[in-house]
């Protein structure tokens, strides 16, 4: 398929604009970038690059997929069975879940991230939830945290994430782990930083360029890492990083076809729910645009070590009271003061 042609002009005034911007704030060159980059990809997606964008609106329109009652219709409770009293302008919650999906499984989610962007909107604070944490499921008694969307599927998972924390989601958002593959191939590969070496994939202690199929290795492998499934999210939060910067670098957005396959791509499998439509999407995009790479942080879901469930099964067990600062600190829009967020490089 053919994609329409972006303006001429956009990379001279993309290359203009910069160098006019680094001249005024040098100390600031990498965030200014970033920062021009999301802005032109939000002229683009609101068409005032013309056909091209309207070419990417209808690209989204027709991939999402809509999913009914996937958040549920109460709010948090406490341990008692009470309603939390949620502060107004607290900021958005979105929670972003991917399925490591194979021939013959079922039900799995195994990427759990739950974004706080901040009421400023001048933050966003990326929590990843292992999926063998040992929660509370509303009706279902105790169980890994990624047996509740086995369980009731989507609006279940968010009520326990919403009674664990005591705060309310707004938004969720659905993928498989094929769309990472496919999202890195679009963007011509990553440069990812590893903790640890593995086998699979050959990936290398440090930085290592990654293209879609290693790319997949990368954030699926946890047997070969020190810690399970907590050292996988950390590479999967890495993964998240390079891509967000990849898909903002200058050589995605200002090159038509790349960033109409991105988007083609980040699109096709994502479910999210009634309320996030595509205005809805850009008007949160707007909102955003004064975020850099250091206002992205990382947390994980704090657990005090690791033990075994009456079933027998390997099991992370919750550090209550530092899960009940975090909430807090959601619930109240105050994350800069959570004291464990991890520094990705």
């Amino acid at each position: 398929m053919g994609f329409p042609d972006l303006p001429r002009r956009l990379p001279l005034v993309l290359d203009e604009f910069v160098d006019e911007r680094e001249a005024q704030q040098a100390p600031r060159r990498t965030g200014r970038k970033i920062l021009l980059t999301f802005v032109v990809l939000l002229l683009v997606g609101v068409g005032i690059v013309g056909g091209f964008g309207a070419y990417l609106a209808t690209l989204v329109a027709t991939n999402v997929t809509k999913e009914a009652d996937a958040l549920p219709d109460l709010g948090p409770i406490d341990q008692e069975g009470n309603p939390v009293e949620l502060p107004e302008d607290a900021g958005m919650n979105i929670l972003f879940v991917g399925s490591d999906t194979r021939p013959g499984d079922v039900g799995r989610s195994d990427v759990m991230v739950l974004a706080h962007i901040t009421e400023a909107r001048d933050a966003v604070y990326l929590t990843h939830f292992p999926r063998d944490l040992y929660v509370e499921i509303p009706g279902r008694g105790k169980n890994k945290i990624n047996a509740s969307y086995a369980f009731g599927g989507t609006s279940l998972l968010v009520e326990t994430m919403q009674n664990l924390l005591g705060i309310k989601i707004d938004h969720v958002a659905k993928t498989d782990f094929e769309g990472f593959q496919r999202m890195t191939d679009a963007v011509g590969g990553v440069t990812v930083y590893a903790e640890e070496a593995s086998n699979r994939g050959n990936i290398q202690e440090g930085w290592n360029d990654l293209d879609g199929e290693r790319a997949l290795m990368f954030v699926r492998e946890r047997y070969e890492l020190s810690e399970g499934d907590i050292s996988r999210g950390y590479r999967q939060q890495a993964f998240i990083k390079a891509l967000m910067m990849k898909a903002l670098s200058r050589e995605t957005i200002t090159n038509p076809v790349r960033l109409a396959q991105f988007v083609d791509a980040a699109t096709q499998n994502l479910t999210v729910d009634q309320d996030l439509d595509l205005n809805e999407m850009r008007k949160l995009a707007f909102s955003m645009t004064g975020i850099r790479s250091g206002d992205i942080q990382f947390i994980t879901a704090p657990f005090s070590g690791f033990g075994t469930a009456p079933d027998g099964g390997w099991i992370e067990i919750v550090d209550e009271a530092a899960m009940e600062r975090l909430g807090t600190a959601i619930r109240t829009d105050t994350m800069e003061s959570y004291e464990d967020r991890k520094v990705i490089p």
